[in-house]
């Protein structure tokens, strides 16, 4: 909206002619997103408190110091987050882009899943949702349609091929079958960041950095002299999903002032699934699908652990860690939350400073 405003004001006054620029719509987008959460976070805290009562409910079979600890909290913190997200994309996105749209879908899409999960979970004073398989089904069904769309708007070679890093001509080509690749990234990404949300602050920086790298990915992608010069596959119009990567860095700061350690809120399915589903969504709109994995190790390192886990209890009675996913093994093996979290945010940023090395790496 902000930018059709100003954007008619500069064709009178030439200095509104900034507001045009992708850079000065993102840091726009950034500061719009944490000062929203910053004035509504605490309203939205208490209201949560009182429809809760006794908050998020605890696994019992997580680490013992949880139900002491965490036990109270209350979850949904998710709905802070879009709520950011989607008020600063409004404003400062470019509203005629359909890859914005398509991204914000899914980010509500995903939001609404998890929403509904956290609320089953708190009426029903359960940590069971509602079947994983319906829940499955309802993400699929969102992340094909923002697939197909990407598909539609975009060179129908590149939208429906597989770009591989470090090699700037190697594209492996699906045609309509890349709509299955499309949906395995975004739900896996989504479902990746859910489970890596299980300490206080841990999920939500990591999703700051990918956001912060998919956004630098974002802007240079679609800007073809940029592209033509990194030699990266160009695709018109993705530039303007760096305003969105930019609202959940902003949206992710104002969280985090809540969510630091001890946490006044947790952000639920409702924000591990959206934050998820949106980076999975934009790395298959900006052809950077398995960079993702680089930048996003982290939530792969924790979902790997669950299934090495679970595939070896299974087939041999034995567990390879004191429990997963991976932050609750050294939660077991008596580190700090702290010292979890923290080191698990150096982590993130060695493994996005790595993904990013792949745009000059061909």
């Amino acid at each position: 909206m902000l930018y059709y405003l100003f954007s008619n004001i500069a064709d009178s006054v030439s200095a509104f002619n900034v507001f045009r620029y992708l850079s000065t719509r993102t840091g726009g987008a950034i500061l719009t997103a944490l000062f929203f959460i910053f004035i509504l976070g605490p309203r939205i805290i208490s209201l949560l408190k009182v429809k809760q009562g006794r908050g998020q409910p605890i696994r019992s079979d997580g680490p013992q110091r949880h139900i002491v600890e965490k036990q109270g909290t209350p979850t949904m913190g998710g709905l802070m987050i879009l709520s950011g997200v989607l008020v600063s994309t409004l404003l400062w996105a470019d509203l005629s882009n359909l890859y914005v749209w398509a991204v914000l879908f899914v980010t509500m899409g995903f939001g609404a899943i998890g929403f509904y999960d956290d609320y089953l979970k708190v009426t029903r004073a359960t940590v069971h949702g509602f079947s994983s398989g319906l829940r499955l089904l309802a993400e699929f069904a969102i992340a094909a349609v923002a697939v197909v769309c990407f598909m539609w708007i975009g060179d129908k070679s590149l939208a429906s091929s597989l770009a591989i890093p470090f090699f700037k001509d190697v594209l492996i080509y699906f045609g309509p079958f890349f709509v299955i690749v499309g949906i395995i990234v975004i739900v896996g990404s989504g479902n990746a960041v859910n489970i890596t949300d299980g300490l206080d602050g841990l999920a939500i920086v990591p999703v700051m950095i990918a956001a912060a790298s998919y956004g630098l990915i974002a802007y240079l992608v679609g800007n073809f002299v940029f592209a033509d010069y990194l030699q990266l596959h160009f695709v018109r119009g993705t530039g303007e999903l760096a305003v969105i990567c930019g609202t959940l860095v902003g949206a992710g700061l104002g969280f985090l002032w809540f969510n630091a350690p001890p946490a006044m809120i947790f952000m639920g399915d409702t924000g591990s699934l959206s934050l998820g589903g949106a980076l999975g969504a934009i790395a298959v709109a900006v052809k950077h699908e398995i960079v993702l994995m680089v930048i996003g190790g982290l939530f792969v390192l924790e979902t790997v652990s669950v299934i090495v886990q679970v595939a070896s209890f299974k087939l041999t009675g034995k567990r390879v860690f004191a429990m997963a996913p991976l932050h609750h093994h050294f939660e077991q093996k008596g580190w700090k939350e702290p010292t979890i979290v923290i080191r698990f945010w150096i982590i993130a940023l060695v493994l996005a400073l790595i993904g990013l090395s792949t745009l000059k790496l061909r």
